[in-house]
């Protein structure tokens, strides 16, 4: 017996996206790129996302710095083990694609961090548009350069505000 999943349009400020969870709540991927009719195999509800949809929208007005998603998403163990160090770059910060091989313990594999980076599943929740080139230039994203310059924009705007004496 397979699982149902259930699909719906997330919307915000930076776009619409689309995620997909499973019967048991489970984030399996989050579009950056979302189409209008849901994924083949899934079952469009809105209630099942209400969550996903809240924690974006505290994203988006400077509330929520870590997203609280429990991750089910699909891939190699390489992509596993990316995946999940993207999931550990702090909010407004940036590391290069070699940063981030050399903290896996492979500090030649900056490419093939690089190709799990553009198959993560989970776009912006687990940040890959905090990876950028080891010169600071902005590279690949699947949601497009424009929507990874707004995301580090917006989130470099929240960070300022936390680092003064008050904040």
């Amino acid at each position: 017996m397979s699982d149902t999943l259930y699909w719906a349009p997330i919307t915000s400020r930076f776009g619409r996206f689309a995620a997909t969870v499973d019967s048991k709540g489970r984030l399996i991927s989050f579009d950056l790129r979302a189409k209008s009719v849901a994924p083949a195999g899934t079952c469009m509800d809105q209630a099942a996302l209400d969550d996903i949809q809240q924690q974006i929208s505290e994203y988006e007005n400077g509330v929520r710095y870590n997203f609280d998603v429990v991750r089910a998403a699909s891939g190699t163990p390489w992509q596993m083990r990316v995946w999940d160090a993207l999931w550990e770059i702090p909010y407004g910060v940036t590391l290069s694609y070699g940063a981030v091989a050399k903290a896996l313990g492979r500090p030649t594999a900056a490419r093939a961090v690089g190709l799990a980076n553009g198959q993560n599943p989970i776009g912006l929740i687990v940040p890959c548009h905090r990876v950028i080139g080891a010169n600071g230039s902005l590279t690949g994203y699947g949601g497009g350069l424009p929507l990874k310059r707004a995301l580090l924009a917006h989130e470099a705007q929240y960070v300022r505000r936390s680092d003064g004496l008050f904040g």
